[in-house]
């Protein structure tokens, strides 16, 4: 749930990897591979994206360094429609457009500025998690109604070196004290659920914040992103029309993430490393810190530019007009797949 609320699109990205209805993690055995460096292998398939490496006596490497050798025994782990459609590349990998990679440093982290309203039981969780994420010098601001009292809640909050946590009294649903706060001056603005024990009460008082938060948003054309969390699936398509940037809807994240485990239980060490601060992470950063903008090209270009970076490629967002639904996430689309990106657009990397 931290990493979703900070990327807008990233609980998109972990619905399409774990449900059963489209793209799926496996491990697949392809002894051809052997003695091969693993940053050659990303372009070897064309329709899978290779994340790491099942070695022979059972390590889980995801996103290995890129110089490192596949050993006799290892199986590649893969995003792939199904098991039987991982496979090399019979005409061997798609070209790469050098002229439309953009070479740069990566970013430095930047304090961040973040707005949570709501507060339940999981909120002290949620900061502290947000303390292993967010660079130094970056605050949170929680607003909500507290049932123990502000007091018990301000006892309840985590240690932190990097981020400051201040607490208010407020309701999310009232606008003169969404207007209070001023909102457009933060960076990212996240929903929990104040009453998680009542689905329907709960959702419809975070379609109110909602819709304040679209009005606010539009009104000063601020781009601080808003994700919420919503507690039945059932609501999202209503919740939609708030053009929120994302939905969290936790219950059914964790329920589809123990149905691939009980499918595969090989799949925990992976899960377990891409949700560790620690591990390897998905993040959506910036389209144009690995390709130029406004120029088709195929997408094995946007996979070199990555990996030129020790990332690997998985995707792509290109966030929708307002107003037309959908979230422009694609995952594991064909190296082939000729692509255009905007200013607005992002590159999935692991």
């Amino acid at each position: 749930p931290v990493q979703t609320s900070r990327q807008a699109g990233l609980s998109v990205v972990y619905q399409e990897l774990l449900d059963f209805g489209g793209d799926e993690i496996y491990f697949r055995a392809e002894p051809a591979l052997a003695g091969k460096r693993f940053g050659e292998i990303l372009a070897l398939y064309e329709d899978s994206t290779i994340l790491g490496l099942a070695r022979a006596d059972g390590t889980i490497q995801l996103n290995p360094p890129m110089d490192v050798e596949v050993g006799a025994g290892d199986r590649v782990i893969a995003v792939s429609q199904d098991d039987d459609t991982i496979r090399l590349s019979r005409s061997g990998p798609a070209p790469v457009d050098e002229s439309a990679i953009v070479i740069g440093e990566p970013r430095s982290p930047q304090a961040e500025h973040t707005l949570i309203l709501g507060w339940n039981p999981m909120a002290p969780l949620l900061l502290r998690e947000l303390e292993n994420y967010v660079a130094a010098g970056s605050e949170v601001r929680v607003v909500g109604s507290y049932p123990g009292g502000i007091e018990a809640a301000r006892a309840a909050c985590p240690p932190t070196e990097k981020l400051r946590i201040r607490l208010f009294e407020g309701d999310p649903t009232d606008r003169a004290t969404l207007d209070r706060l001023e909102i457009p001056l933060f960076d990212h603005v996240v929903l929990i659920s104040e009453n998680p024990d009542d689905d329907e009460r709960t959702d419809a008082r975070t379609l109110v914040t909602l819709l304040h938060l679209r009005d606010i948003r539009e009104q000063s054309g601020s781009r601080f992103s808003i994700v919420s969390e919503m507690q039945d699936v059932r609501n999202r398509a209503l919740a939609e029309v708030t053009r929120a940037d994302d939905f969290i809807i936790g219950d059914q994240l964790v329920s589809l993430l123990l149905a691939q485990i009980s499918e595969n239980k090989a799949l925990h060490a992976v899960f377990s490393d891409l949700c560790d601060p620690e591990g390897s992470e998905i993040y959506l950063k910036p389209a144009k810190d690995y390709v130029q903008l406004g120029r088709e090209i195929g997408y094995a270009t946007v996979v070199e530019a990555a990996r030129r970076r020790g990332e690997i490629a998985i995707g792509y967002r290109q966030p929708p007009a307002a107003g037309s639904g959908g979230h422009g996430v694609v995952t594991n689309p064909a190296k082939s797949k000729r692509v255009r990106f905007g200013e607005r657009d992002s590159v999935i990397v692991l």
